[in-house]
Formats: C-alpha cells, sequence, structure tokens
C-alpha cells in the first residue's frame, strides 16, 4: 500500500514541477508580445523574479527527494514486521504431545512419584516375611513379570515413534532453512531462528523420552530379579524347614 502512495505523491509534485516551469516560459514570452505595445522590460526585475523561481523549484526537488527517503524507510519497516508465511510450530507441538501421550500410557509403576514408591514397595520387597502365603509370592512375582514387559514394551514403542520421525525432521529443517534464507526482514529472521530452536528442543525432548523409558525397563526388570531372589530364598528357608531332622515318638 505504501508504494502506489509514494507513487501518487510523485506524480503530484512532478505536476508541480512541471507547471511552474511553464509558468516562467509563459511569462517569458508574455514579455516578448508586451513589447509590441511598447512595454519597458527590467532585466534586473525579471532576473530576480527567475533566481526565485529557480530557488523554489530547488526546494521542491529537495522536498521531492525527503519523501521519496521516507517512503523508503517505510517500504523498509514494512518488510522488517513481515512475519513468515507459514509455520511449523504446530507440528513440532503436535509431535510433543504425541510422545507424552506414549509416556503416559506406562502402566502399573507409572512415572508418578508417590504411587511409585507404593507399588514398589508392596511389590518389590527386601525380603519376604514367613507369615506371606506362597500364593501371594507367585501372584507378585506374576505382577513383577508384567511390569518388565510393560516396561520393556513402551520403550520399544516410544524408541519406534523417534524414528518414524526422523524423515519428517529432515523435512521440517529443510523447511526452516529455506525460510531463514528467504527472510526479507528482521522478523522472518528471528522466526525462523526460533523455529530451529524448536525443532532442537522437541528432539531433546525425544532423548529424554527414550531415556527415561529406557531406563525405566532396564529399572523393573533389575528390580524384578532382585525380588524373585528373595522370594526364592524364602521358599528354600520353608523347604528346608528349622534344620532339626523328624523323630517320631516312643
Amino acid at each position: 500500500m505504501i508504494e502506489p502512495i509514494g507513487r501518487m505523491f510523485l506524480g503530484t509534485t512532478s505536476r508541480v514541477i512541471i507547471t511552474t516551469i511553464l509558468s516562467v516560459a509563459i511569462a517569458m514570452s508574455g514579455v516578448r508580445r508586451l513589447g509590441a505595445f511598447d512595454i519597458v522590460f527590467d532585466p534586473t526585475n525579471y532576473g530576480q523574479n527567475l533566481l526565485t523561481a529557480a530557488r523554489a523549484l530547488e526546494q521542491i526537488n529537495n522536498q521531492v527527494r525527503s519523501l521519496e527517503n521516507q517512503t523508503q524507510s517505510l517500504l523498509n519497516q514494512a518488510k522488517h514486521l513481515a512475519s513468515l508465511p507459514t509455520s511449523v510450530v504446530g507440528q513440532l507441538s503436535s509431535n510433543i504431545n504425541q510422545m507424552n501421550g506414549l509416556i503416559n500410557q506406562a502402566k502399573n509403576i507409572s512415572f508418578d512419584v508417590q504411587t511409585t514408591q507404593q507399588d514398589f514397595q508392596r511389590l518389590y520387597p527386601r525380603q519376604y516375611a514367613a507369615a506371606i502365603s506362597s500364593d501371594k509370592m507367585v501372584q507378585d512375582a506374576t505382577a513383577r513379570w508384567d511390569n518388565s514387559y510393560d516396561g520393556l514394551k513402551q520403550s520399544l514403542t516410544v524408541q519406534s515413534a523417534i524414528v518414524s520421525g526422523l524423515d519428517q525432521d529432515g523435512q521440517t529443517l529443510r523447511t526452516l532453512m529455506a525460510n531463514s534464507s528467504a527472510a526479507v526482514g528482521s522478523l522472518q529472521a528471528q522466526q525462523s531462528g526460533n523455529e530451529l530452536l524448536a525443532l532442537q528442543i522437541k528432539q531433546s525432548l525425544q532423548t529424554q523420552a527414550l531415556l527415561a523409558t529406557q531406563a525405566r525397563a532396564d529399572t523393573l526388570r533389575a528390580a524384578e530379579q532382585q525380588a524373585s531372589s528373595a522370594a526364592a530364598k524364602e521358599r528354600f528357608t520353608r523347604f528346608i524347614g528349622d534344620g532339626h531332622s523328624y523323630t517320631s515318638g516312643k
């Protein structure tokens, strides 16, 4: 919109300049015609008027150049305020939400601190008391196996989601680099830089999610082995008894 206004103003100014020049020419022609009627020509007054017109014309030219500079400045400001035609923020947010959804699918031993502590103390004891029944130890062993299985499954799911998104990340990176190279102003350049940083943060969050799920799977597996050893020790103690042989009464 600024460019049409600038062109309209410049066209108006040009007409003013042309009108001034024509007025001077008409005045000179009129003097020659009036000479036939013996009108006295004052060269000093004429020179002064011509000098005044030249100064006025120079002033107008200066004003035109000043307005041209202002117009160009406004055009440059408009470029710096132009935003990117496209954005990948929505796509990156969707990917992060998808990863969070996969993490929240953790079953049994979840990522909640309080719940994890309670379930761990219940299913992974350091040792089993003699009052615990064999059926209860079997149930706990089954629950621990389920937890380990779920941990490994979740870790593999997160890994698959990250690997399947590598091609999409590559395409996103190419798009952002193209936007950065084609940026016409400071705002577009800043937006491109921010979106490149958002892509990097998104990939960092994916790495953290992968490490968390992998560590959870490893921890559950190690805890299962420890609890199974405690249960086996208690079953062995019950099988051996108190160490005294049985003797029949006589």
